[in-house]
């Protein structure tokens, strides 16, 4: 192979490496360090039912986004069905998803619906969201095809 060849082949793969990187985390809400849910223990939701912060001695990666756990359980349960523990709407502000715009959350304002976790931007937004939760969820639910690959900055 000629060394222009070689230079194309690096060229694409840069190019390819970077569109990946343009668009890791759009889809999750997480923090500078890549950490999902304000830290909070994503299995904990369900079998305490409150939040628990999650510690970094426990985390796994699901969707580009760490997860942080409060004991190797809680990983270990997550590693399992990560479907079943990841919160809707790429762990945004649910409430947020109904009017198309992505929130960033504080972890401790939550619900379980139907086996789902959601999560809200605080106790404030969560009181609100919580009066007509159906209706909210279809809205978020039609929203958020939409905005899931758009930056919470660009909506």
């Amino acid at each position: 192979m000629t060394t222009l060849g070689y230079i194309k082949i690096a060229f694409a793969a840069a190019s390819l490496a970077f569109s990946a990187l343009t668009f890791a985390g759009v889809d999750t809400q997480t923090d500078s360090n890549g950490v999902i849910l304000a830290g909070h223990d994503a299995v904990a939701y369900f079998t305490v039912g409150e939040p628990v912060l999650g510690s970094s001695e426990f985390t796994a990666v699901h969707n580009e986004a760490i997860y942080r756990f409060s004991s190797a359980e809680n990983r270990d349960l997550f590693k399992q069905n990560p479907e079943k523990y990841e919160p809707m709407y790429g762990g945004f502000c649910a409430y947020g998803a109904t009017f198309g715009k992505k929130f960033e959350i504080d972890g401790k304002a939550f619900e379980i619906v139907d086996g789902r976790l959601y999560v809200n931007k605080n106790a404030q937004v969560y009181a609100a969201w919580r009066k007509d939760i159906p209706k909210h969820l279809n809205e978020a639910d039609t929203e958020w095809p939409t905005i899931e690959f758009i930056a919470a900055n660009d909506l």
